[in-house]
């Protein structure tokens, strides 16, 4: 007699297929013992596990695989055939119909792609000169990702609409949204994702002086400062609808002094859930406003937990004495706003606390 754990590593079922395929009445072992419960089977049905282990990878559904073990020893493999050969029809006819389905996905793709392409295009300039481009990137640059696996976050959405640029940036952990004026633009919606390298690029000619104009023309992006230009490729991937991210108003709100508030994230108490894990500041909004940050065993249940580095991050990107903190329960992100500025904010993801 073969244990379960030895029929399951004999034939390539689970311990946990085998007790299932059990309950289903498809490999029944030989001997249940009445005070344990353990499962105890016949050398020979290590043959039926193998084969139902094949007929469970090739797809085959369990009636029909019923069928296959009830007729495999008999004499008469016609039924067996059979079975084996409507199975295979089946699985050659859902290949052909997934194989149409994938050219139309693929033909409504190219479409999409070409479409969008013949219409990227846009120029514009910014009334408010460079600085208010480059505190728009400044505000986002930080939330960039960087993890080569997700090449559409590794850039910064440049969002043209009406007479708003606005610039984003994720990680998927943060995201940071801010927004310069433009003119000189027709109204329809253009997208361009730029590549973190060229965002640099950009940002150090808005040191300069001068008109700034920004170019889109199909894949390439171009950004005019005075007499001098950045230009490249845009990233050739889709962004994230970042607008469906957007915090929704609510939750509680603190004003804090950026200076102080840095210093008491620096030095007051962290939290790590492990060897590897970032350290956490855990924060709490009190009445009154005033943001604390919990020590362990602090036990408020609306207490917030958000990778320290991130925070800090978020509140030198602010450019702000004060900013403004919203904070609501543990799974909802936290905003960093500026108190002038609404449409400039940073989201942070929080972390879940392993009590």
């Amino acid at each position: 007699m073969r244990s379960i754990g030895e029929m399951a590593r004999d034939s390539g079922l689970g311990v946990s297929a085998l007790r299932f395929y059990d309950r289903a009445g498809v490999l029944v072992p030989a001997w249940v013992d009445p005070v344990s419960g353990y499962r105890w089977y016949e050398p020979g049905q290590l043959e039926e596990a193998r084969l139902l282990a094949r007929l469970r990878r090739a797809g085959m559904p369990l009636p029909d695989i019923r069928l296959v073990l009830a007729s495999w020893s008999g004499a008469d493999t016609d039924l067996v055939r059979k079975l084996l050969t409507a199975h295979l029809d089946r699985l050659e006819q859902g290949l052909s119909d997934a194989r149409g389905e994938f050219s139309a996905l693929r033909a409504l793709l190219d479409h999409r792609e070409n479409a969008m392409t013949s219409l990227r295009t846009a120029t514009v300039r910014m009334p408010g000169a460079a600085p208010e481009l480059a505190a728009a990137l400044d505000a986002v640059r930080f939330a960039a990702g960087t993890d080569p696996e997700l090449p559409a976050l590794g850039g910064v959405l440049f969002d043209i609409e009406g007479e708003r640029l606005h610039v984003v940036a994720t990680d998927r952990y943060r995201m940071a949204v801010a927004h310069a004026g433009v003119t000189e633009h027709d109204g329809s919606r253009v997208q361009i994702i730029v590549p973190s390298p060229l965002v640099d690029a950009m940002r150090a000619l808005l040191d300069g002086e001068g008109p700034v104009r920004l170019s889109v023309d199909g894949d390439r992006v171009t950004l005019e400062v005075g007499d001098r230009q950045a230009a490249g490729q845009c990233l050739d991937h889709d962004f994230p609808d970042y607008r469906r991210l957007l915090p929704k108003a609510g939750g509680r709100r603190a004003v804090v002094e950026v200076a102080a508030f840095r210093k008491d994230l620096e030095t007051g108490p962290v939290r790590s859930e492990g060897a590897g894990s970032p350290d956490l500041s855990v924060l709490s909004v009190r009445d009154g406003g005033t943001v604390t940050l919990c020590a362990d065993g602090d036990a408020d249940p609306n207490r917030v937990a958000v990778n320290r580095d991130f925070l800090l991050d978020a509140l030198a990107a602010g450019g702000r004495d004060r900013l403004v903190l919203e904070l609501d329960t543990p799974t909802v992100p936290i905003a960093v706003r500026r108190p002038d500025d609404e449409g400039t904010f940073s989201i942070l993801m929080p972390v879940r606390l392993e009590d």
